[in-house]
C-alpha cells in the first residue's frame, strides 16, 4: 500500500514527523486510510462472488474444466487471504479507537510513520518485526 494523501475536513492531508505522534489528525488519517482499504477489499470480494456464481458452466473438455477449477481455487485462496487481512484492518481500527494505534505491541515505542504508511496494519516496530522474523526463521529451520 503506497503513501497517500487523504482529505480531512476538506483539506488534503498526510501525516508529518513535525506533528505530535498519533495526534487526532494522525488517528483520523489512518482510520480513513484503513477504512478505504477495507472498502476496496470488500468491493473486490463482491465482484469475485458475482463472478464465481456466474461462472458455474459445465466444461465438456477436461483441460477447460481443470483450468476453470484452478482459476476458481486461486480466487478463493486470494479471498481467504483478504478475509484475514480484513480481520487485521478491523484490529487496527480497534487500536485506533483504544488510542494505542501506532505503538509497538512488543516495546511500546512508536512505529515510524513511514512504516505505518507502507503497512497501516503493522503492530510491531521495524526492529521488533526483524527480531520476530529472525526467530521465525531459526525455528522453521529446526
Amino acid at each position: 500500500m503506497q503513501a497517500s494523501v487523504i482529505e480531512l475536513n476538506g483539506v488534503e492531508y498526510s501525516p508529518s514527523e513535525d506533528e505530535p505522534f498519533m495526534n487526532e489528525r494522525h488517528l483520523e488519517y489512518f482510520r480513513r486510510k484503513l477504512q478505504l482499504w477495507k472498502d476496496d477489499i470488500l468491493r473486490e470480494t463482491r465482484g469475485t462472488v458475482d463472478h464465481l456464481q456466474k461462472d458455474t458452466e459445465n466444461h465438456p473438455d477436461f483441460a477447460d474444466r481443470a483450468s476453470s477449477e484452478t482459476d476458481r481455487s486461486l480466487e478463493l485462496r486470494t479471498r481467504d487471504r483478504q478475509r484475514k487481512l480484513i480481520a487485521k484492518i478491523d484490529s487496527a481500527l480497534r487500536r485506533i479507537d483504544e488510542r494505542v494505534y501506532g505503538y509497538c505491541e512488543e516495546t511500546g515505542e512508536p512505529i515510524s510513520l513511514a512504516r505505518l504508511q507502507a503497512r497501516p496494519i503493522a503492530t510491531l516496530g521495524l526492529e521488533a518485526q526483524e527480531r520476530h522474523e529472525r526467530n521465525e526463521r531459526v525455528h522453521r529451520d529446526d
